[in-house]
């Protein structure tokens, strides 16, 4: 059984801290909700340092200069002085231009503005062309230059359980975000679900967070909105 609580978080490569389930705010060009949620973070009461705030490159900016624009889109939509996380939202567009964006989500860390970067909904064959970049990217500017993949994000749950893309990065230590982690709500009748949530005595959402969790996966919820009292009690 994992030790868990509300406050429970996980290392990531690049040395930062990110919460299993706790302050987290899941944020994208693409949602056009930057300005929102930071707009929230700022009347929520709570130190900054307490919040983990998490951005994506939109799907539409390809490459190198379209993914510095975004950068500098976000900040100035939140007006935060640093993004938490911020991940190239998928691999569109082509290898030159996924690592145009990664070249681009590099600079913006070295320069402080990032703090952690990564990627969302890359197959095993895009992880092994941006670890290879990586090293490129080292061979010609130095040892730690090219970056480091800290967050991987998928959507993840027991009918999707994506075990070639968790072993890629769990041997990597490559910290994997579970979205739609209770199905969008579709699964909750499901044969195999009902016995745990009738033996634990929980909600089908805390069975399937649990599950998530148990993984070592921290969670993102942004399209399964859960309430609170059922995230401190799964």
């Amino acid at each position: 059984m994992v030790d868990l609580s509300i406050n429970t978080k996980y290392k990531m490569l690049s040395g930062y801290e990110i919460p299993a389930l706790g302050y987290g705010v899941d944020s994208a060009r693409v949602y056009r909700n930057e300005g929102p949620c930071a707009e929230a973070i700022k009347k929520s009461g709570l130190p900054r340092s307490e919040i983990f705030f998490t951005s994506k490159v939109p799907p539409r900016a390809r490459g190198y200069e379209q993914t510095k624009s975004s950068i500098d889109s976000s900040f100035s939509q939140t007006g935060l002085d640093y993004i938490d996380l911020y991940l190239i939202h998928a691999p569109y567009g082509g290898r030159e231009a996924r690592q145009g964006a990664w070249r681009a989500l590099v600079e913006a860390q070295q320069a402080g503005r990032i703090r952690s970067i990564g990627v969302s909904n890359y197959g095993v064959h895009h992880l092994e062309e941006l670890e290879s970049y990586i090293r490129e990217l080292e061979s010609q500017h130095g040892q730690g230059k090219g970056g480091e993949i800290s967050v991987g994000q998928w959507e993840l749950h027991p009918w999707l359980a994506r075990p070639d893309i968790v072993e890629w990065c769990q041997k990597r230590g490559v910290v994997i975000q579970a979205y739609c982690p209770i199905v969008r709500g579709q699964r909750f009748e499901e044969p195999v679900l009902q016995p745990l949530v009738k033996k634990y005595n929980k909600t089908p959402s805390q069975v399937l967070l649990r599950w998530s969790l148990q993984k070592v996966f921290p969670i993102r919820l942004q399209a399964d909105p859960v309430p609170w009292e059922e995230l401190t009690c799964c």
